[in-house]
């Protein structure tokens, strides 16, 4: 005998079937929204990965190679033969001062502080990286002296004494550790970019000293 038809248990039956269609498709499409989100996340095959450009050598800066011995080596020297004058080239209060004498804990030569200053002798506070201004017969020392810096810019000026100027810029956070640092007579690493000292023509001019 052929059972009555119920419209009513017919239409759940159709609602549950159609739930369970969209459900099982909605979880298939998350479930691959996820896993491309993870290939991506972990940059499998490179996705999502971005580029970034490589930091020029001294921020763009051409810097003279340093200088070798008899053994045909360019070493650093001892902090005591280096004398320095660290000029605060930022707003900030005192720096220049604290930056020096923690220099000079680590035994370099301060010769004073003060604030960075114009030609006019008007202070300047803008500086935006922390740069090391020397000559050319103190290209070691210089060497010596960033290798407790790490992000300063050397800069070969026209000076022709031994005295070095550090300009402190807003990017300085602290020195470099100075387990970090190389001791006296450690190689030193060129910059892939620098040239002979004695081809590096139109220095700019020394900060008056």
């Amino acid at each position: 005998m052929t059972q009555p038809y119920d419209e009513r248990e017919a239409r759940k039956q159709y609602i549950r079937h159609r739930q369970r269609t969209v459900f099982t498709a909605v979880g298939a499409a998350m479930a691959v929204i996820l896993v491309v989100a993870m290939l991506f996340f972990f940059h499998v095959f490179g996705l999502g990965r971005v580029g970034v450009p490589a930091q020029e050598p001294n921020y763009g800066v051409v810097a003279p190679c340093a200088q070798a011995g008899e053994d045909g080596t360019a070493v650093t020297v001892s902090a005591p033969s280096v004398t320095i004058r660290v000029l605060n080239g930022t707003e900030f209060s005192g720096f220049a001062q604290a930056v020096g004498k923690g220099l000079e804990n680590r035994g370099f030569t301060l010769q004073s502080y003060s604030t960075y200053q114009d030609a006019n002798g008007n202070g300047i506070n803008n500086v935006e990286r922390t740069t090391i201004y020397f000559g050319r017969n103190s290209i070691n020392q210089a060497y010596t002296l960033n290798d407790n810096f790490t992000d300063a810019i050397m800069v070969m000026d026209d000076r022709e004494d031994e005295l070095i100027d550090v300009v402190l810029g807003a990017t300085f956070k602290n020195l470099k550790d100075l387990h970090e640092v190389s001791a006296p007579g450690s190689p030193i690493q060129d910059f892939a970019t620098c040239q002979p000292a004695d081809q590096m023509t139109d220095l700019p001019a020394a900060i008056a000293h």
